[in-house]
Formats: structure tokens, C-alpha cells, sequence
């Protein structure tokens, strides 16, 4: 393609005449040639863009110009819809007259906050960075960690309007082949025009859930030391431009148990905050339908747990009182997420305390709901995982409305639903259990699971 059609062509896709933020520069080159350069203003390295033009306008000659320009990212390319496609993605576009293909140079500089660490994954010890909304920055920090020449990290560009970039990080002698393989077919195959919103769109593309079963399918984490020692273990991570999540595939429930801070403590006090954990997450689900069921079934309350039972039930039917306060507790919590920082703290305890005190003055609500909601919300904020959170919830309504609807059997039923809707859920390739390592059982991944082990002990 001659020089006018590759001006043409590139003018007719970028239309610099409308896209005020695409620039188009022309410019002569030694030997007299002229040349003509695309880039799109906040998307690009203007500083670094100087100096090559700089070392351009001193050579002699600029034969072969994507072989001459002292950068490390460049290239060249045939296509003004390629070129174009580099263009939009933080790249600059450079057609030399006599040239037959267009330089690209690859100077991207995208608009980005400070690495910090995580609101959400705050740990007392350990590194204080997190991922954030660029690519290469978040490899550069599993890079950082993992310094093997077996790490692989695989680029795909996913949606054909967005062009998002996603890359699949893992270490090619521990990451399960079969998983890999899975994945790469997945990944390579998207065809939606958009990735609307980032990870969670990918995740619901590469494991498809089923409605009814909330539990989560994908665990993500905004660490990279946490990224990094699940991929030496042999997981696979996603990682999504514009976001600073990282998806870690295969996932199963007991990931969703453990946080950093496990392995930044010492191993006893570290194995007594996981219990603890897990704890509080079966008492998210069982303590207020266990609660209720002894209320509504006296005859099998044993006489040491008589100061649970009900002087008085309020306005409402208990059940009913449970429910909207689980209602108003998830209402706080949204306010609390509309409010200011500098306000939200304050406006969800005032509003807590208010709402509280009051419902219970004028009868709508018994101090009991009230004591044992807030022991509930408390509890959910155990869980790192807010995905996990909210599935206890619903596992834990589920539960109390069929004991209050068919009492005992109700329960025993219910809890069947719930263990079947973990047995049933699937993870991203099936080759792995959602229960693992209970199933298939793996005698080491069950006692790591229960008590944290020495570090030295879990590299052997």
C-alpha cells in the first residue's frame, strides 16, 4: 500500500476531523519524505513521543524506520485497520513516504491511581500494595514475586467493540494442563462485543451459574502476594484491564475461609483466627433458624437453654420480625455506601442505634431479634469475601423459612438444600470439586485447611 492509501485509510477509520482527542501531526523526515503521525491525546507518553521524533529529525535516513527508533516497544504493521487498532489502544501510528508498512510505537500512558494497599484486604503485616486498573503494572508485581521462567503470561483481547485486554498468569510445570487448555479455549472464543464490566462479565462467561445457587464460582483478590502464592500453588490467575481484581480459578468454598493474614501470623494464632472463621460462618447460617426452631418446639428445649425462650412476641410474627431487620441491616449498609467517608461511619451507627431502640420501644421488634441480628451482621464481617457473605445470607433465610413453615423436618430439609447446592456447584474446567479437599479427600489439604501450618513445613 502506497503512502496516500495508508493516509487515507488511517484518516477514514481515527477521523481526526471528529475525534478531537485523536491526533494527527504531519511532519517531514531527512531526505525529504514526509510522514504522518496518529496518536490519541491522554493515551500516550507525549514525553517519550518527543524524543523519538527528536532521534527521527537527526538521522540522515529513516529506512526502515520501525528497526531505528530506540524504543523498546515498537513494531510495524501493514494494515491501517491494525495500525488504527494499536492506535486506539495507547499506541502512536507513524507512515513514512517510501515506507511500505507503519511504525507503531507502543509509548501507552494511561490515566491510573497510586498503588495502595486494599480497602477490603487490610492485613497487619506484610506488603501494603494492591493491584490496580492497569495490566502491566499488576504482572510487573507478580513478576516481582515470582521470578521463574516457567511463569507464562498469555494476553486475549475480549469483546470485538471493547478490545479489553485480559491475561492468564500461571506456572507451566504446577497450573493443572487440562485447566489451561480450558481456559485458553474459553478465553480465545469470547464473542460478545463488550466486556461490560470487567471481571464479573468474564467470570460469568467462563463458569455459567445457575440462578438459584448463589454460592460464588470465582474468588478474586486485589493482593498480589495472595495472587502470587495461589499461582505457586497451581491455580490460575485472570487478570482484566480496568480493574484491579484478580480471578483465581479453580476456586473452592474452603478458599473462601482462609484470608493473608492466616500466613502473616504465627502459626497457632493464625490457626485460631481461621477457626474462628469458620465458626462464624456456620453460625451466619444455622444460629437464628436453630434459635427458632427451639423457641417454636419447647418440648425438645433442654432445661439449661430455658432463658432463650420468648416473654413476648412483639407486633409481628418473629419470622416476619426477622426478616425486615435482615432488610434494614442490607439497607444500612447501602447508605453506608452512598454516604460520604466522612459521614458514613457515624449516619449507620446513629441510624442503627435510632431504628433499633425505637422498634423496640413502640413493639415491632423484641430486644431477642435485635441482640441476635446485630451477633449476625457482626458475623458476616468475618468473611473476606463479600460474594460469600451474601450467599450465607441466603442460605441462612432459606433455612429459617422452611422451619418456620414445616418446623424440624423443615430444617433438616433445608440443610440438605443447602449442602446440595454446594455439592452441585462447579468450577471453571469440573476437573476440580467445589468441596475440595474434603472431595475427592485429600488428607494434607484438610489439615492446612484446619491449622496453619509452618511456612517451611508447606513448601516441602
Amino acid at each position: 500500500m502506497n503512502f496516500g492509501e495508508c493516509v487515507t485509510g488511517m484518516d477514514r477509520i481515527l477521523r481526526p476531523d471528529v475525534n478531537f482527542d485523536v491526533v494527527r501531526r504531519e511532519i517531514d523526515v531527512p531526505g525529504g519524505r514526509r510522514a504522518v503521525l496518529w496518536c490519541v491525546d491522554g493515551l500516550i507518553d507525549s514525553s517519550v513521543l518527543e524524543r523519538i521524533l527528536e532521534f527521527i529529525q537527526s538521522r540522515e535516513s529513516v529506512d526502515g524506520i520501525a528497526r531505528i527508533i530506540p524504543y523498546s516497544e515498537t513494531g510495524s504493521v501493514s494494515s491501517p485497520e491494525e495500525a488504527a487498532l494499536k492506535v486506539i489502544s495507547g499506541g502512536a501510528a507513524l507512515a513514512v513516504e517510501g515506507e511500505p508498512d507503519l511504525a507503531l510505537i507502543f509509548a501507552r500512558h494511561y490515566p491510573e491511581r497510586a498503588i495502595e494497599e486494599p480497602d477490603n484486604e487490610k492485613t497487619l503485616r506484610g506488603p501494603r500494595d494492591g493491584f490496580c486498573e492497569r495490566l502491566v503494572p499488576n504482572t510487573a508485581m507478580i513478576r516481582r514475586r515470582i521470578k521463574d521462567t516457567a511463569l507464562r503470561v498469555r494476553s486475549f483481547p475480549l469483546g470485538s467493540v471493547t478490545k479489553t485486554d485480559a491475561v492468564m498468569i500461571y506456572v507451566e510445570n504446577k497450573a493443572s494442563r487440562r485447566l489451561v487448555a480450558a481456559l485458553e479455549d474459553k478465553l480465545g472464543s469470547y464473542s460478545a462485543p463488550t466486556l461490560s464490566f470487567g471481571e464479573q462479565t468474564l467470570a460469568e462467561y467462563l463458569v455459567p451459574c445457575r440462578w438459584y445457587n448463589p454460592f460464588p464460582k470465582v474468588r478474586y483478590t486485589e493482593r498480589p502476594d495472595s495472587a502470587a502464592a495461589m499461582i505457586l500453588e497451581g491455580s490460575v490467575i485472570v487478570l482484566c484491564d480496568n480493574s484491579p481484581s484478580a480471578m483465581i480459578l479453580p476456586t473452592s468454598i474452603f478458599d473462601f475461609l482462609q484470608e493473608s493474614n492466616d500466613f502473616y501470623l504465627p502459626p497457632v494464632t493464625a490457626t485460631y483466627l481461621r477457626l474462628t472463621r469458620l465458626l462464624m460462618s456456620l453460625l451466619t447460617v444455622f444460629f437464628l433458624p436453630v434459635w427458632y426452631l427451639l423457641v417454636y418446639t419447647p418440648d425438645v428445649l433442654p432445661g439449661w437453654l430455658e432463658f432463650i425462650a420468648l416473654s413476648d412476641e412483639g407486633s409481628f410474627p418473629l419470622f416476619w420480625q426477622i426478616i425486615l431487620v435482615e432488610v434494614i441491616i442490607d439497607g444500612l449498609k447501602i447508605a453506608s455506601l452512598n454516604t460520604p467517608n466522612s459521614l458514613g461511619t457515624s449516619v449507620s451507627v446513629v441510624m442503627g442505634l435510632i431504628l433499633g431502640d425505637l422498634a423496640v420501644k413502640i413493639g415491632w421488634f423484641i430486644p431477642e431479634v435485635i441482640l441476635y441480628m446485630a451477633f449476625i451482621a457482626i458475623a458476616n464481617f468475618a468473611q473476606p469475601s463479600y460474594e460469600f457473605g451474601y450467599a450465607l445470607k441466603f442460605m441462612r433465610i432459606l433455612l429459617l423459612a422452611l422451619t418456620a413453615v414445616f418446623n424440624i423436618w423443615g430444617f433438616v430439609c433445608g440443610t440438605a438444600a443447602i449442602v446440595l447446592l454446594i455439592v452441585s456447584n462447579r468450577t471453571v474446567d469440573g476437573s476440580r470439586s467445589y468441596l475440595y479437599p474434603l472431595i475427592p479427600w485429600n488428607t494434607r489439604g484438610m489439615k492446612r485447611f484446619f491449622a496453619r501450618a509452618r511456612l517451611k513445613d508447606q513448601t516441602r
